[in-house]
């Protein structure tokens, strides 16, 4: 029998956006779910039920989703689009205003067409030689086969290693404690993020495709061929629905922020959380523990470090040897609220790390197994038993109200109650291979792989809500290690335990561009490196700069040669480091807003040359620097010995400042700025309006906040903007009581006009701002029209 007379489908009806096919001969049926004029949804099932009902992961434009999964049938949240669809012969086509696709019923294979003015442009294919596994000839599991171009580009997968472009790549999507990894190499990590953005080169037109799937899957992007069929990549999923998103740009940055606005909104911390962040096992793994985290306070003092929050790892919560979960381990901490108190004195938050698996001899574990809270085996109905530390344990079931409500208990009676500021959801990749595992399901027994990524998902949002509720006043934060796609509604995080060396800085750098591009915004690196050996000090200088210019700073290390990654590690770099954790604080106003508008308008915080600048060629080359912002270009130095730093400057018509130096430089080229120990190399884009906190900052003064202004004015004329958010950086009344300060920036050949104003309820912690022009800018500054006297190059301005 043929494969046309073996996948026939026909149409059976349309309803609120939804077109409904089916096999003939077979069982399989088929959705075409139109959602937006540039979102497109496919939806196969086997059987007219769906094997997983519930989504965790789209939530449009929203904050959050039910404990038990949004309904994923449910449109509600999208704009639901008028379009027309009609059949000829053998084809059916979908036609919205931007997007159409023509279905061939014979197989059902999709080609995909994109209009942003006149003509229909074909960007994606369905392989043409079975593209889907309707009757398992292919495998026993999901996949779904596209055609492959030489000319196309992949970026995203979220968290991955290796180029920032995935072409000629394969991945497994599969959370994993990948501890010590080979950021080129490495495969799989700790994330579950089933989504990638394809680039025509030849056109530049971009999409983005998103498998709404929770269990172990790969991505093959070119490294497979077979003479039998046409160049060709597929995903492939173990268990669960095919189900995906068709998400068309035409930009790059386009597709990323309908990605980011279709799982929700990225979660809004506390200022602090932008702070530098100390951290080591080191200190809790010491027999005097408590002693050892106030003599961090003191070394911060002594050498003037500034410093917001400590990460607290596990080895609080130690019995001999090992580690158990909300256990305060007393004979190390003598006096959790004492030591919490200490850190507060100094204006320094707590963040705990928590573990979702309780060893088998842990003080609750019977308590536990008997109300049946754990992830079970189904055949023995006894807790599916795993790997953990040194040990083995059973995990959590977070679909299990029971042990969901515990979790939240937990928190508040054995961390909040003391006083600590956030918790370190860590470990969570939860590594359970066997296949008789099973999950509670709300009610409806789940096979474990069916839904493996939620689990780390609704431990973070357990860890939030409890957060939430013992301080509704205060805005959360957390952090999480593992996650899957909407993890960035609860928490922020970093790419897990890195190997100390150049590569890992280097690629490091790469990872958190995938990350950004899949919607995941809020993220650092352990700075130093987490394994391994010590950084030596200028790979540690290195790091460190790199680090400062991330949303998420931590220094965290577990050193194999028992060294620990502190600020003062090295007398020769101290001055260097100290220096660039107050630049740090210097920028955290235009940090803030940056995570601001990641939460507001769905922008990405880190982003490649290519998101701002795409119709730049160049930039799409494979390369180490990055944007911070919409404004300053980043040019990390991740190679020994270096003290200038070649970058390629975008095509930018008013060109480029070196922020340190004031030097201009015309965009389209490679220059070559100097890039010493005692500063990240950083570049502004001409026309750049960069708020700062210039308040002379020490450890013990770190709370003061001035503001002003760096002004990179157009060599010519020019106009530019920016609009600084403000509020009181630690309550949720940022939902109703904020502030912008509006300033407009004009230049021409004799002078610089800028306007500036406040609009908003926010009442100001200060009433004058201070701007700074480049060094060697001799054009006069007028400000809401008055002259200026400068102080070379300072001036003074009182707010209204």
């Amino acid at each position: 029998m043929s494969i046309k007379e073996n996948y026939q489908f026909t149409f059976i009806k349309e309803n609120n956006n939804i077109l409904d096919f089916k096999l003939l001969d077979g069982n399989t049926y088929a959705k075409i779910m139109v959602l937006e004029k540039d979102i497109i949804r496919i939806l196969f099932t086997n059987g007219e039920k769906l094997k997983l009902d519930k989504t965790w992961s789209v939530a449009p434009g929203q904050a959050d989703v039910p404990l038990e999964g949004r309904d994923r049938l449910d449109t509600s949240g999208f704009s639901l689009p008028n379009y027309e669809f009609r059949q000829d012969d053998d084809e059916f086509i979908v036609e919205t205003s931007r997007l159409k696709i023509q279905v061939k019923l014979n197989g059902f294979k999709i080609s995909w067409f994109y209009r942003e003015n006149s003509e229909w442009e074909n960007f994606a294919n369905d392989r043409q030689t079975q593209a889907y596994n309707f009757d398992d000839s292919l495998c026993q599991d999901i996949v779904h086969y596209l055609k492959r171009d030489l000319n196309e580009q992949y970026f995203g997968l979220g968290e991955k290693t290796g180029s920032v472009d995935k072409h000629g790549k394969r991945y497994r999507m599969q959370t994993i404690d990948a501890m010590g990894y080979d950021a080129e190499y490495s495969d799989p990590l700790y994330k579950h993020i089933p989504f990638y953005i394809t680039r025509q080169k030849k056109t530049g037109f971009s999409f983005g495709i998103f498998y709404d799937n929770l269990s172990s899957s790969i991505f093959e992007l070119g490294t497979e061929l077979d003479n039998y069929h046409e160049l060709y990549r597929y995903y492939q999923a173990e268990h669960g629905d095919l189900d995906y998103y068709i998400i068309a740009g035409p930009k790059v940055k386009d597709v990323t922020r309908k990605f980011s606005w279709l799982t929700g909104q990225t979660i809004f911390p506390p200022k602090w959380s932008l702070g530098y962040s100390g951290s080591t096992m080191s200190y809790t793994d010491a027999p005097d523990a408590q002693v050892q985290l106030n003599k961090f306070l003191k070394l911060c003092e002594e050498h003037d470090i500034l410093c917001d929050s400590f990460q607290l790892s596990s080895g609080y919560t130690s019995i001999g040897n090992k580690r158990y979960v909300f256990n305060w381990n007393r004979s190390k901490f003598p006096s959790p609220k004492e030591m919490v108190q200490n850190f507060h004195d100094k204006d320094v938050r707590l963040c705990v790390n928590i573990k979702p698996c309780l060893l088998k001899d842990h003080p609750l574990f019977n308590e536990l197994k008997e109300k049946k809270m754990f992830i079970t085996n189904s055949k023995t109905e006894e807790p599916e038993m795993a790997q953990f530390w040194d040990d083995i344990g059973a995990y959590l079931d977070f679909t299990n109200k029971d042990s969901y409500d515990w979790w939240k208990s937990q928190i508040k009676e054995k961390l909040l109650y003391y006083g600590v500021d956030s918790t370190w959801n860590d470990n969570n990749e939860f590594e359970i291979w066997s296949k008789d595992a099973t999950c509670q399901g709300f009610g409806k027994n789940k096979e474990f792989e069916l839904i493996r990524a939620v689990q780390p998902l609704l431990m973070m949002k357990a860890s939030y809500e409890a957060q939430l509720e013992y301080n509704p006043e205060l805005r959360p934060y957390l952090i999480s290690r593992s996650g899957s796609a909407g993890m960035h509604r609860y928490v922020q995080t970093w790419t897990g335990d890195n190997r100390t060396s150049w590569k890992t800085l280097k690629f490091n750098i790469k990872m958190g561009i995938g990350l950004s591009l899949s919607g995941i915004y809020n993220f650092g690196h352990d700075v130093g490196g987490f394994s391994g050996p010590a950084p030596e000090p200028e790979l540690f200088v290195r790091w460190v700069q790199n680090g400062i210019v991330h949303p998420r700073f931590t220094i965290h290390s577990w050193n194999d040669d028992q060294t620990v990654n502190e600020p003062w590690m090295y007398p020769e770099t101290l001055e260097s480091i100290s220096a660039l954790i107050k630049f740090r604080t210097k920028i955290i106003p235009y940090l803030y807003t940056a995570l601001h508008e990641a939460y507001d308008n769905y922008q990405p915080i880190i982003r490649p040359t290519f998101y701002d600048f795409e119709h730049d060629e160049t930039t799409f080359e494979e390369n180490d620097d990055f944007m911070l912002g919409e404004s300053l270009l980043v040019a990390s130095v991740v190679e020994k010995g270096k003290r200038e730093r070649e970058v390629y400057l975008p095509k930018n018509t008013d060109g480029w400042y070196d922020i340190h130096t004031g030097k201009w430089y015309e965009g389209g080229q490679t220059v070559v700025i100097p890039a010493p120990l005692s500063y990240t190399p950083l570049l502004a884009k001409a026309g750049s309006i960069l708020p700062i906190n210039q308040a002379e900052a020490t450890f013990a003064t770190k709370k003061e906040d001035e503001r002003g202004f760096l002004l990179f004015p157009s060599k010519g004329k020019g106009k530019s903007s920016y609009k600084l958010y403000e509020d009181d950086g630690l309550t949720n009344n940022y939902l109703h009581t904020f502030a912008y300060i509006n300033v407009e920036m004009g230049a021409d050949e004799s002078e610089i006009q800028v306007t500036i104003h406040k609009k908003g309820s926010y009442k100001l912690p200060y009433d004058q701002v201070t701007f700074h022009l480049p060094e060697n800018e001799q054009r006069k500054l007028i400000v809401n029209g008055i002259e200026q006297d400068s102080d070379k190059g300072t001036f003074n301005y009182k707010l209204n």
